[in-house]
């Protein structure tokens, strides 16, 4: 007799505990499924995908105690993979999560249809984003992701938020001269010589909000 396949295990992310009960409810009523857990803001998320060794993830992006990027690099660095779930539908937030290492992004409202297709996709290694998006990715935007890695994509990112290298290889868990040369390849790759030609070029490319960086993007600030 074939012995039959271990279940797929998923961690529950989101502060909002009808949300986890609905969720719960959907993804243990699939057969291959079972939630391993659940958690109620970014910093418990990473601690218990360590502790339970989840295969999935299912990340609310809007938490308490939640840097999106970081928490999808850390999860990913655990092993675990990640799937978000969120209210956000434009494509800013689907690159930067993607970039981070998330291979599922899946809107709310969509959840009862594309969640569980999502976590079995992303469990088998594929990527998913949510069909019901309506916003296409620009060739800009096309561009962007072709040219650089996942890793540079976020440096190119976190870089024009204003974070310091030692605050973003801390994030990734990588030294501060890792973290320089993602940011040298991708200026590189992009053209673009100077941290005010990045931050203009991510407000263009609608990669980050302009609260992000602040008003005054005319001289990089230098900070290392």
């Amino acid at each position: 007799m074939t012995a039959s396949r271990p279940r797929i295990r998923v961690l529950l992310a989101d502060d909002h505990a009808v949300l986890r009960a609905g969720l719960r409810l959907l993804i243990e009523s699939q057969p291959d499924l079972t939630v391993a857990g659940e958690a109620s803001d970014g910093a418990e998320a990473v601690r218990k995908t360590q502790a339970l060794k989840p295969d999935i993830v299912v990340l609310d992006l809007a938490m308490p105690r939640n840097q999106p990027s970081a928490t999808i690099a850390q999860i990913t660095r655990l092993g675990a993979r990640v799937v978000v779930l969120t209210m956000h539908d434009d494509r800013a937030y689907i690159d930067s999560a993607m970039a981070a290492g998330a291979l599922g992004y899946v809107v709310k409202t969509a959840a009862d249809t594309e969640l569980i297709a999502a976590i079995r996709a992303v469990s088998g290694g594929r990527e998913f984003v949510d069909a019901t998006r309506k916003e296409p990715e620009s060739r800009a935007g096309r561009r962007f992701r072709s040219l650089l890695s996942p890793r540079e994509q976020l440096v190119v990112r976190q870089v024009a938020r204003g974070h310091t290298n030692r605050e973003i290889a801390a994030s990734l868990g990588v030294s501060e001269k890792t973290v320089e040369t993602f940011r040298a390849r991708a200026c590189k790759k992009l053209g673009l010589a100077s941290r005010a030609e990045l931050v203009r070029y991510a407000l263009r490319m609608r990669l980050l909000d302009a609260e992000d960086v602040g008003t005054d993007v005319s001289e990089p600030r230098v900070r290392s």
